[in-house]
């Protein structure tokens, strides 16, 4: 008797990713418990003036990721469940922080319903220690000298660091605190 093979599960992360947070790879990993591929697609938006350009947006998660070949990292445009339909995913996963958040995302995933009925969105709740949690967020925390460690990969805050070093300089690496 033959046995019905099992399709492949893909998810879609969509999100602007600049940069890409500590919530973001929470939910990340948390996907990959539940489904066999995550697509993390970078909405293209020429109206957005981001910090990280799409390149090292894409060059920033491929290496958060690269020893994990369940995580691809593409970049889209226009309609979302288009995007999901071109690399066979039948999931979009979003995140939520906040009751704040659900609103606007309910509406997001009723009209993508509309549009393609095939494509189901999940929520998945962020953890309470990144309900607070934005790139937006972390940015302006950045920006006015705050401390960000912990809140991004250690590469993202890396990265930033070299972003507002001034023409020439040599960013120090940061030292890691001993436990003791």
């Amino acid at each position: 008797m033959k046995t019905k093979s099992r399709r492949r599960s893909v998810a879609v992360f969509p999100g602007t990713f600049d940069p890409i947070t500590n919530g973001h790879v929470d939910i990340i990993t948390r996907c990959l418990s539940v489904f066999d591929e995550v697509i993390v697609a970078i909405l293209v938006n020429s109206e957005k003036r981001p910090l990280f350009t799409v390149d090292e947006r894409i060059d920033l998660i491929r290496q958060a990721y690269r020893k994990n070949p369940r995580v691809r990292v593409e970049t889209f445009s226009g309609l979302l469940v288009d995007y999901a339909m071109k690399v066979d995913a039948t999931v979009i996963v979003r995140g939520l922080r906040a009751i704040s958040d659900f609103e606007y995302e309910l509406q997001m995933a009723l009209m993508n319903r509309r549009l393609n009925p095939r494509i189901e969105t999940v929520f998945m709740m962020a953890p309470e220690s990144y309900s607070y949690l934005s790139s937006r967020l972390v940015k302006e925390v950045f920006h006015l000298g705050g401390d960000v460690s912990g809140l991004v990969p250690a590469l993202v805050e890396r990265r930033l660091r070299e972003k507002s070093a001034p023409e020439g300089y040599v960013v120090p690496r940061r030292r890691r605190r001993r436990s003791r």
